[in-house]
């Protein structure tokens, strides 16, 4: 074979290569639509922070004793001059109001900015779950930056108003 000949047929192996990288690339493009991942966003950040607070009630604004417990003697924020109880009560509502917003895509990215401030305060308290607190930090980072997508009470009310959708 010859080297023009050989040009020839690499050139013609890549161009099949590349129409079946772009024919991949448009199934994930499907798949992987923004506001379906929006929405998956905002769910999987919600769901570990709820998990955490339905567990520390025992009722309407009544906190158990484990939790009472945990953020007198346990969860203690380390910063200089501390390490300083939390208010057990307001870090508790937020732990449940924020992942409602964010199901609902209700002042969602108010929301998220809520449950990144909390997961850097819990990285403070737990430093070595780290790992899981930087999933947590990135995937609030995300819905601020890209809004709660089409699939949201956002949406909706902006759209409802006239108003731009970012």
């Amino acid at each position: 074979m010859t080297s023009v000949s050989q040009q020839a047929s690499s050139g013609g192996m890549l161009s099949s290569v590349a129409r079946f990288v772009d024919r991949v690339e448009g199934i994930v493009r499907v798949i992987a639509l923004p506001s379906l991942v929006q929405l998956v966003l905002r769910f999987a950040l919600a769901v570990p922070f709820w998990k955490s607070g339905i567990l520390k009630w025992d009722g309407f604004l009544r906190l158990n004793d484990t939790a009472v417990t945990l953020f007198t003697d346990e969860f203690m924020l380390h910063l200089p001059g501390g390490p300083y109880p939390f208010p057990a009560p307001a870090v508790s509502c937020a732990e449940i109001t924020f992942p409602i917003l964010l199901v609902l895509g209700l002042a969602t990215r108010f929301a998220a900015l809520g449950l990144l401030f909390m997961t850097l305060v819990v990285e403070l308290t737990v430093p070595d779950g780290w790992p899981i607190h930087i999933t947590w930090a990135a995937m609030a980072l995300a819905i601020m930056a890209w809004g709660p997508g089409r699939v949201s009470l956002d949406y909706l009310i902006r759209r409802v108003l006239g108003l731009p959708n970012p």
